[in-house]
């Protein structure tokens, strides 16, 4: 194994700005490790190695470099546009799609002279929690191979997992970001709603979805946050102010002096409903927060418990009327079944979505109908503002909440795909800050029975500074974090 693969992104480079290694160099070494061991992992759906390869020698050939990342390898979740990739967002109905365009986030890693190295698997259409739900086949967790990455963004997760890349950009909708990296002991950011571009990202639920830096370490997330954040006028809910300056408050979280900072433990993400591993890294995390200075309270969230049920009310109801664009008509699959347009329609959204769309279409168009709008969808946007109040009381008491960032550690393949209700319970701590378009992240806090622990830090809108800072902190005093060993 190549000593690059293992080497952070941004040691990688500043190596790449001192001509120590060549970018070409550093691209090489991470497909050689995707041909190595991805057959076993699975988090690749399509590898660039030629565009990788190009973009790398640019990086190479120029007079400065575009970026503090020049040159460092990236895996892409494939549900952003690339215009010289395919992008499929997981699923049979955009099999072999290339779209006319890139997203924002894919030309702002284009200029900044990242290399991508491809595209990463996921659930389709980002529904899901285990990547078990890709048209493609599972992605493994490299942990243990029996095990699932997290979802939806498992394949990105899995990928810096495997060191397959030393960065990553996911998407996260109800945690998708989170949870997988919480699974693969790896970084996961969820910027604040409308912090980074949503413009070319395939939608799933648009109120809800947010992209975000994956990574092995806080300050390469800090780093790739920078790169990917800011105002586009092409996505009208993105915020027009200025990015949080996240990487001088990583440099400055560690060097782990938390004094006066406030963290709140939210009473209703602890306890019941945890694994007693989980639950116990979640403890020691804290108490190693207290000893840097941290002064912590306990805040309580009651609206947090239902979280779960106005989510998969809202999210069903805008995944029914986000993919009624997948009509065979203009891009992706067609059938050519029946006299009409409408029983081609019909038997192209058949074939061409899983059994996990298929049920959220139904939920949320069921949802959405005549009588039934404002006891669902109505309700569950009255317990949105609740929840967001909650958050508005709780960040009046503490600069930061914490929770653990899942409810158990990675579960075995083929566990709970039959129980949506199990599955969607996955998601029971991350939830909340999606509903409310606030800041979360999750950094590994040590392990629990072998398997990686995320603790997950939560900020107000646009207040990932402070949160990066917290992240930095604990991940300086807790030491590096164990890597698995994946053999091919």
């Amino acid at each position: 194994m190549s000593e690059l693969i293992r080497k952070t992104a941004a040691e990688l480079a500043e190596l790449i700005r001192t001509k120590e290694v060549s970018a070409v160099e550093v691209a090489r070494a991470h497909l050689d490790r995707i041909a190595e061991v991805d057959g076993a992992v699975h988090a690749f759906l399509h590898v660039a190695e030629e565009g990788a390869i190009q973009s790398a020698t640019l990086v190479d050939e120029a007079q400065e470099p575009a970026s503090p990342l020049a040159g460092v390898p990236l895996a892409l979740k494939d549900v952003f546009t690339t215009i010289d990739m395919p992008t499929t967002a997981g699923s049979k109905i955009l099999e072999g799609w290339r779209p006319p365009y890139d997203a924002t986030v894919t030309a702002r890693l284009r200029a900044a002279g990242i290399t991508i190295l491809g595209k990463t698997n996921m659930d389709e259409f980002a529904m899901g929690s285990s990547t078990e739900h890709s048209a493609y086949g599972t992605t493994h967790n490299p942990w243990d191979l029996d095990r699932v990455p997290g979802g939806s963004g498992g394949g990105s997760a899995a990928s810096l997992a495997a060191f397959e890349a030393p960065l990553a950009i996911g998407t996260d909708t109800g945690g998708s970001i989170r949870q997988p990296a919480a699974f693969t002991g790896t970084v996961g950011v969820k910027p604040t709603y409308g912090g980074v571009s949503r413009y070319g990202l395939i939608a799933c639920a648009s109120s809800l979805d947010q992209a975000g830096p994956c990574a092995r370490t806080v300050l390469d997330a800090a780093l790739l946050h920078e790169v990917i954040a800011g105002y586009d006028p092409l996505d009208s809910t993105s915020i027009d102010q200025p990015v949080p300056s996240v990487v001088a408050a990583t440099k400055q979280g560690a060097s782990g002096d938390l004094s006066g900072l406030r963290v709140g433990v939210v009473r209703e993400l602890t306890g019941e409903g945890y694994e007693a591993g989980v639950q116990a890294s979640f403890d020691a995390a804290v108490r190693q927060l207290e000893k840097l200075g941290a002064d912590v309270v306990e805040v309580s969230c009651p609206h947090f418990t239902t979280g779960i049920s106005a989510y998969y009310l809202i999210l069903p109801s805008e995944v029914s009327s986000n993919l009624a664009r997948f009509d065979a008509m203009r891009y992706g699959l067609r059938v050519n079944q029946g006299a009409s347009a409408e029983e081609v329609m019909a038997a192209t959204r058949e074939i061409g979505f899983g059994p996990e769309v298929k049920r959220r279409i139904m939920l949320g168009t069921y949802a959405l109908s005549a009588g039934y709008y404002d006891a669902y969808y109505g309700q569950a946007q009255k317990v949105r503002t609740l929840i967001a109040r909650d958050f508005a009381a709780a960040f009046q008491q503490a600069d930061v909440l914490l929770s653990p960032a899942t409810p158990t550690t990675a579960f075995p393949i083929g566990a709970k795909i039959d129980d949506p209700v199990s599955m969607y319970l996955n998601d029971l701590a991350t939830i909340p800050t999606n509903l409310a378009g606030t800041a979360a992240l999750s950094v590994p806090s040590g392990l629990a029975d072998g398997l990686p622990v995320g603790l997950q830090v939560m900020a107000p809108a646009l207040g990932e500074a402070v949160m990066y800072r917290v992240a930095a902190a604990y991940e300086a005093a807790r030491g590096p974090a164990p890597m698995p060993e994946v053999k091919a």
